[in-house]
Formats: structure tokens, C-alpha cells, sequence
């Protein structure tokens, strides 16, 4: 059985599948705006789109659990100030304070960002974020399950992508890696030649000296972020959400129910600050999870056309995905009439990476120039940019997969 299968209509029914997708999301946009983590904003956009997705779900759920909405981003802050005051302690012939400072920095940015744990979760001000699971039921027992991903809550704006570019958030980012690497470096060189944490201002060393070339990449990297100003994030992630849910009002408005596998369009909170909703649903349901055969397709930013890739590796580079998972989304793409390529999430995550984590079978799909583009996490992603063929070729996609799921499970070869 194929989703062509449906009847002779099959290209315009796709084409009120991502319209109906395109209209949910200009109105979340509209009449509720942007939703950071974790606040009322973000469950309620969960809720309209449940509501607008109808009947074609058997079933609604949404499940509560704390986040702490400024911890992900919470290091550029922290190692804004302790890189500083390394080069300062540094630029003072105090290595030992300046090293210690350092390495504090980096354990924060790799805790937080590079492996996208809760370590400095436990110093921020709590909110309670949310998950809506969506659940179209097979017509028997439930042998496999399809889950598709998308997140509800938008970012707070980076304020250099914003007001210059991307290439301004790389050279900050850059930049200030750079300092970090110098102040640990020549701190130990420092501390070889026997100067531990007595001042010497007549004796600085030039490396002490050149310390403060990097004072103002530590100032750029305090303010990275605007907390006052979060996006619409019209593109990332409502069209991941819209095209998950557009899945289920495909199957219900063809009465296709499939016989034994389980189709979940899952609306997960708190993305943007760590994959927290991801985290906090596998962790109550991984029992049901391995139950049953269950693949989990993370859906992250339908704009780009030209840009659509399924990600193979997550977690900047970290997290290998499933190779039968990156298969069936290879083969779904190639029933859609694309030869797609893979990808690496060089830089951040999806929610797939916290499902690999946890032990089930896992890939990401999105379609976002890698540059980044300029309205990525910026006030620029609106819905006035929504791109309808891409969203529309998005849905095809997961229908696609959606079916050779229900026929094949994952396979190593389809």
C-alpha cells in the first residue's frame, strides 16, 4: 500500500495538507506569538494545534516537567565573565587563577552545550514546560509505532545573527574559543616558567600582554543573547510541528488506519533550551518505547528547499543516528522523487539525539540552509516567509516513510 494509493487526487490532497499546515501556523503566529520555554505561550500553541488537528487523533495527551528556560545558553553568560577575568588574572601573572577560571568555562560550555546536560539547570529560576502527544491508533494490536517531532517553543533572538549576520556569530563564537584556548595554554606555560600567583606588572611576559586581545570577544559572548526578545518561529519549529500533525489529517481524511502500526505526531517543549522535552518524555515512556518496534523522526525547520537533508549524526557531530532509520527516510525521499544526501548536525541538535540516547531508533529531517540563514533564531522568521512547497514536500516525505513503516518495519535495505 502506498499513500498514491489514496486516489487521483493524491498530489492536490497533499497540497491541503500543507496549506491546512501553512494557515495553523500563520495563526499561532498571529494570536499567540512567540513562545519561549517553558511558558504559557508554548502550551498553548501545543494546544491549538492538537485542536486543529481534530478527530484525526485518537488520542491527546500532554504531560508536564521542569525546565530552567536560561540554563542551555546560561555558559555565554557565565564564561563571558570568567574568560575576562582570566585574561585579566592572566595579563597579572596569577596563571593559577586564570587556568582554574578556564577550565570552569569549559567544563560549562561543554556540559551544557556540547553534550546538552542539566549542569547548570540546578542555579536558574524554574518554569514548567510541556510535551502534546498526538496518537492515531492502529485498528488491532499496536506492533510498530512511527513518531514525528517537532518542537513548539522558539528561541530567544541571537543578537549578532540578528543585527549583522551569521558571520558575525561565527566570529564570535570563534573568537572567543580562540581566548579560551589561549588563556588555558599560556597559563600552563606560565606556571612552567615558576610564575604561580604572585603579581609581577614589570615583568609581564608579551603572552600576557596579547591576554587582552581577547577581552572583547569575552564581552561579545556576555551578550550573545537577547533574553528580551524571543522569536515567532514560524519556520523553526512550527513547520516540523505542522507537518507531523498534517501526517495524521492525511490518514484521517483518507480513512486510512493501518492495522498494526501506531502514528504519533509528537509537539515536545523546550528544544531551544537543551532538548528537555525529548529528554523528559523518553525518560517516562522508554519501557513502551522498546515495547514495540518504534522509530522517531525528529521534523526541524521546513523553509529551505534546496537545503533538505536527513541528519545521520546529531550532537555537533556526536551522536550517530540509527542506519535502518536514516535508511527508510532515504528510501521515503526517493518514493518522493528526491535522491536526499545525509547531513551532520555540526553545531547543536534535534530532538533525535536525545531519543538515539536513550536507546531508540532515531533520524532528523530538515530542510534549513546550514549557513545558518539570517532568519534562524532571529525576529526574521515569521510567517511571512513560509516556503509552501517546501512544507508540502516535507509531508510527503514523512507519508512515505509513514507506509513503508507499516509494510517493512526498519529494514537494512528497502
Amino acid at each position: 500500500m502506498k499513500p498514491q494509493d489514496c486516489g487521483p487526487q493524491y498530489q492536490s490532497k497533499l497540497r491541503e495538507c500543507a496549506n491546512f499546515a501553512a494557515w495553523t501556523i500563520k495563526k499561532v503566529c498571529k494570536e499567540i506569538g512567540p513562545r519561549p520555554s517553558g511558558s504559557e505561550a508554548e502550551l498553548r500553541a501545543e494546544e491549538f494545534m492538537a485542536k486543529q488537528t481534530g478527530k484525526a487523533a485518537d488520542t491527546v495527551v500532554t504531560e508536564s516537567f521542569p525546565i530552567a528556560n536560561r540554563a542551555f545558553f546560561g555558559w555565554t553568560k557565565i564564561d563571558g565573565v570568567l574568560l575576562f577575568l582570566a585574561s585579566l588574572f592572566l595579563f597579572f601573572k596569577m596563571p593559577v587563577v586564570s587556568l582554574v577560571l578556564a577550565l570552569i568555562a569549559t567544563i560549562c560550555l561543554m556540559g551544557e552545550f556540547l553534550f546538552y546536560k542539566e549542569f547548570l539547570d540546578k542555579f536558574y529560576k524554574k518554569q514548567t514546560s510541556n510535551n502534546t502527544i498526538l496518537t492515531r491508533k492502529p485498528a488491532g494490536e499496536v506492533k510498530r509505532r512511527i513518531i514525528f517531532a517537532g518542537h513548539a517553543d522558539s528561541s530567544f533572538e541571537w543578537r549578532y545573527t540578528h543585527l549583522v549576520g551569521p558571520g558575525m556569530m561565527y566570529f564570535v563564537f570563534i573568537y572567543a574559543a580562540v581566548g579560551l584556548g589561549y588563556n588555558i595554554v599560556f597559563s600552563i606555560v606560565s606556571l612552567a616558567q615558576g610564575n604561580l600567583i604572585t603579581p609581577a606588572v614589570d615583568a609581564i611576559s608579551w603572552y600576557s600582554w596579547a591576554a587582552l586581545a581577547f577581552l572583547p570577544a569575552f564581552v561579545l559572548l556576555f551578550f550573545f543573547i537577547d533574553y528580551k526578545t524571543c522569536v515567532d518561529g514560524a519556520n523553526d519549529n512550527l513547520t516540523g510541528c505542522m507537518v507531523g500533525a498534517a501526517v495524521l489529517k492525511f490518514l484521517d481524511d483518507n480513512n486510512v488506519r493501518f492495522e498494526n502500526t501506531e502514528v504519533v505526531a509528537f509537539f515536545s517543549g523546550s528544544e531551544e533550551c537543551g532538548l528537555r522535552g525529548t529528554k523528559d518524555y523518553a525518560k517516562k515512556h522508554i519501557d513502551e518505547l522498546k515495547d514495540v518496534e518504534t522509530v522517531f523522526v525528529a521534523l526541524d525547520t521546513f523553509k529551505d528547499y534546496d537545503d533538505m537533508f536527513i541528519y545521520n549524526r546529531d550532537m555537533s557531530g556526536l551522536t550517530k543516528h540509527d542506519d535502518k532509520a536514516c535508511k527508510l527516510l532515504k528510501k521515503a525521499a526517493q518514493n518522493a522523487g528526491i535522491d536526499m544526501k545525509y547531513s551532520v548536525i555540526f553545531a547543536g541538535a534535534s530532538d533525535a539525539a536525545a531519543m538515539t540516547q536513550a536507546g531508540i531508533p532515531s533520524v532528523s529531517l530538515a530542510a534549513m540552509n546550514p549557513g545558518p540563514p539570517r532568519y534562524y533564531h532571529t525576529r526574521r522568521d515569521t510567517a511571512d516567509i513560509l516556503d509552501l512547497k517546501t512544507i508540502e514536500k516535507g509531508i510527503e516525505i514523512a507519508l512515505e516513510a509513514t507506509y513503508i513503516f507499516d509494510e517493512k518495519g526498519l529494514c537494512d535495505n528497502y
